[in-house]
């Protein structure tokens, strides 16, 4: 199977100030795509916006033009004519939240420096990595913070798997090491190998009906499988002492007081050792209002109780 990446079109919106920065963002370019299939081990696509050979370089410089110029090396030139490329963005996809986001017709939206930024939203949604052409200061680094505007929900910042450059790829060894555990196609898979992918989670009945639901092409089964495979790390290295959720990878909260006063049995789940226990604590999923709830049993021990639509809190019902 290949690995996905997508083109942030933010970076193509900057042309070169001449043809010969232009060559050298190309060869940048290619160089990250390269180094990115060396650390996967296998194929990539590259997901565009529109027709990648059509993207201004410079000004009267299209990519299609540079494939064309006689002082750029061959190989280059080769390389870019056999990367397979997607566009736009949602195809080949699935679940119906890739298209209304390229249409802008969905409940959430992706911004990145106050503008839309529709390849990172599908960065993010998909979990995979954003490339850039280096066409300004901010697109040299290895992580880009992107804001999740939701009408239902507050706003919230999450950092994208990026590069411009091959050495940025330093920053994603455990990333892509992580990626190259074996595939996840449906819910029923993470229920049906829970033993095997989270040794350290334990996981309620009534999860099992909630991550059946979650069929290959869900919006929803990447943004699960991530943080259960964060919590599994967490639990892992969890060996003793309370639970500390700034050692977590991703960011987890405890409901409030007025939401537990009101709505406590909504998050009491019967756990595996038949006991009834309130799960208090949650980490949330993008770029749905989804979450995961979990009891913090013991060290090297966490319990997932509900994974699911936001329930109801004090401020939201």
């Amino acid at each position: 199977m290949s690995l996905d990446m997508v083109l942030n079109e933010l970076s193509l919106q900057t042309p070169a100030p001449n043809v010969l920065v232009a060559r050298q963002w190309m060869s940048d370019f290619i160089q990250t795509i390269r180094a990115v299939k060396a650390q996967a081990g296998k194929q990539a696509v590259l997901r565009t916006q529109y027709n990648f050979h059509v993207a201004l370089l410079a000004d009267g410089y299209p990519i299609g033009r540079w494939l064309n110029d006689g002082e750029v090396d061959r190989e280059e030139q080769r390389f870019i004519k056999t990367l397979v490329t997607k566009s736009p963005f949602s195809q080949d996809i699935l679940n119906i939240e890739i298209q209304e986001l390229e249409n802008r017709i969905g409940s959430y939206e992706f911004l990145y420096q106050g503008e839309v930024a529709i390849g990172l939203g599908v960065a993010c949604i998909l979990d995979i990595i954003a490339i850039s052409l280096r066409s300004k200061p901010c697109w040299d680094c290895s992580y880009l913070d992107l804001e999740i505007i939701r009408i239902d929900e507050e706003d919230e910042i999450i950092p994208i798997v990026h590069a411009s450059c091959k050495e940025h790829l330093n920053a994603h060894f455990e990333w892509f090491k992580a990626r190259s555990r074996k595939e996840i196609y449906d819910g029923a898979t993470l229920w049906n190998k829970q033993d095997e992918l989270f040794p350290n989670l334990q996981f309620c009945d009534s999860v099992k009906e909630q991550l059946y639901h979650l069929h290959n092409g869900n919006i929803m089964l990447k943004p699960i499988e991530k943080k259960l495979f964060e919590l599994q790390e967490y639990a892992t290295s969890w060996i003793a002492g309370p639970f500390d959720p700034s050692k977590l990878a991703c960011k987890a909260n405890p409901e409030s007081e007025a939401t537990l006063n009101q709505y406590s049995q909504e998050r009491t789940f019967i756990c595996p050792d038949g006991e009834k226990r309130l799960f208090d604590w949650h980490v949330k999923l993008t770029p749905l209002a989804w979450r995961i709830h979990f009891y913090p049993s013991q060290p090297g021990q966490i319990i997932i109780g509900y994974i699911g639509r936001h329930l109801r809190t004090a401020r939201f019902k």
